[in-house]
């Protein structure tokens, strides 16, 4: 193939005289037009493949009639016998009603479903999880999305599946149905849009701060979003060691806090008025007051590149860090805000130094809570997945560059999910119980299995290339519109 889509070799594609805001835009719009072509080519992400074989003909009366009325009434006797005897052990539902999906909000139920086919990707290649994407209309007979639709459909479900990634559900709705479903099922239900982001949002902020030499409970952190991502960011670091006292969240209507009548009266936003209750003593009035002396700002909010304003960066603190992860387009991008006086900048995307997403998360917890069975995924859970992913990518070297490992350093998702797999048992989460060495044994084997699956079906042919005339015509139109 004649054009490398290398992370560090993107820029290079586009013209010498385009400027970096035009690089910028052009590799965005490069990826979105390649991401079309490609899925048209391939018929979407995900199929479905026998992990069995046929080696004769009487082994079809082994996988089904009469053989498997053994496994329907082993599994009826003891139903925790269906994690060995079928996929449900190492299997994900991938649950959403499609209302918030990534920058673009409400993209219908089928909308959602090339971002729950990502996850599901992602979750086997990374994670060797299998998974499948589930978009359901969440509306009521009065159309209105309702929580209790999902709830209900999730409780339903779980007998099928080893785990449930809640995704791309729209706030306040989002509080209600993972706090009750977390409670409420035998399974862990994770939504990684809080939870997932939260712990690696944790795990850069972590070994940024090592960086920037400052310590957790010592520094400003201004928040730009109040959403489902933000709020749990905001929790899981108190739980790691931040102050609440010297944060401030942003919502579209101002900062959280004790003044916000609007939320302490509408009961569906808890998680919120537990932030206003907790941070920003100071009740401050906007963002540009808010980040002058700050250390850090984290913002998850509208995609930009304009949204975080390159003056309230220049007003910050010394060394400080800025964290921009809307996507598809970070809220400002690095180089502007690194002019504006940024120390260490972070975005949710990968064709950027220090992509802070949530990809890094879910498939080894998710991994590590299907190999002890646990009945749920708890915050100490999500924290230890942060320090393990911080600790990873300390032992390899930080720098202003690399405060967090990378998609393409295999070796962090078994080392991630064993971690996880022993804070499971350790919070009395956990079915069965086995050592970390065990544990990462097991992730190894099964992560090494999908990488192992993939590359044979790409090497036989079974999985081809994409046409190089599909990413030329993806490349030119994108040069094409910034020119």
């Amino acid at each position: 193939m004649s054009i490398d889509l290398k992370l560090e070799n993107l820029d290079k594609l586009f013209p010498d005289n385009f400027t970096q805001e035009q690089v910028a835009k052009a590799k965005t719009l490069f990826l979105k037009q390649l991401a079309l072509t490609a899925h048209k080519f391939y018929g979407g992400k995900m199929q479905t493949a026998p992990k069995a074989g046929v080696f004769g003909f009487n082994w079809f009366n082994v996988w089904y009639t009469p053989g498997v009325s053994k496994i329907s009434t082993t599994i009826r006797d003891d139903n925790d016998t269906s994690f060995d005897l079928s996929n449900r052990g190492n299997l994900v539902a991938v649950v959403s009603d499609s209302t918030r999906v990534l920058g673009d909000g409400n993209c219908t139920p089928p909308g959602g479903l090339g971002v729950m086919e990502g996850k599901a990707f992602l979750m086997k290649y990374l994670g060797g999880v299998d998974a499948t994407a589930l978009c359901i209309d969440s509306r009521n007979a009065a159309g209105e999305h309702d929580p209790d639709v999902i709830i209900d459909f999730v409780k339903r479900l779980q007998p099928s599946f080893g785990a449930i990634n809640l995704e791309d559900i729209s706030q306040p709705n989002c509080y209600k149905v993972l706090d009750t479903l977390r409670e409420e099922c035998d399974i862990p239900v994770w939504h990684d849009d809080a939870q997932g982001t939260g712990s690696v949002t944790v795990a850069g902020l972590i070994n940024a701060l090592k960086v920037a030499g400052k310590e957790m409970g010592d520094v400003r952190i201004v928040m730009l979003g109040a959403g489902a991502s933000n709020t749990t960011i905001a929790r899981l670091m108190i739980k790691a060691g931040a102050d609440p006292q010297k944060m401030v969240l942003f919502d579209t209507k101002g900062s959280l806090s004790f003044n916000r009548e609007d939320l302490k009266a509408d009961p569906r936003f808890y998680r919120k008025w537990e932030l206003c209750e907790s941070t920003n003593p100071e009740a401050f009035p906007d963002m540009a007051t808010a980040c002058k002396g700050a250390d850090v700002l984290i913002a998850l909010s509208k995609p930009g590149p304009d949204t975080v304003k390159p003056e309230w960066i220049s007003v910050m603190a010394e060394k400080s860090i800025v964290f921009t992860c809307a996507n598809p387009v970070p809220e400002i991008y690095p180089y502007a805000a690194k002019e504006a006086g940024a120390y260490i900048v972070a975005t949710g995307r990968g064709d950027f130094p220090n992509q802070v997403n949530n990809s890094l998360g879910f498939p080894a917890i998710l991994k590590g809570a299907l190999m002890v069975r646990a009945r749920k995924i708890t915050d100490e859970m999500a924290i230890t997945a942060a320090r393990s992913l911080a600790r990873f990518a300390e032992e390899k070297g930080l720098s202003t560059e690399y405060i967090i490992p990378t998609m393409e350093e295999a070796g962090v998702f078994p080392y991630e999910a064993a971690d996880v797999a022993m804070q499971a048992i350790k919070d009395g989460v956990a079915r069965i119980k086995m050592t970390r060495k065990e544990a990462y044994a097991s992730a190894q084997k099964d992560i090494t299995y999908a990488r192992s699956m993939t590359d044979n079906l790409i090497a036989n042919d079974f999985i081809k290339e994409p046409p190089v005339d599909l990413i030329e015509a993806a490349l030119k139109s994108a040069i094409d519109e910034v020119s």
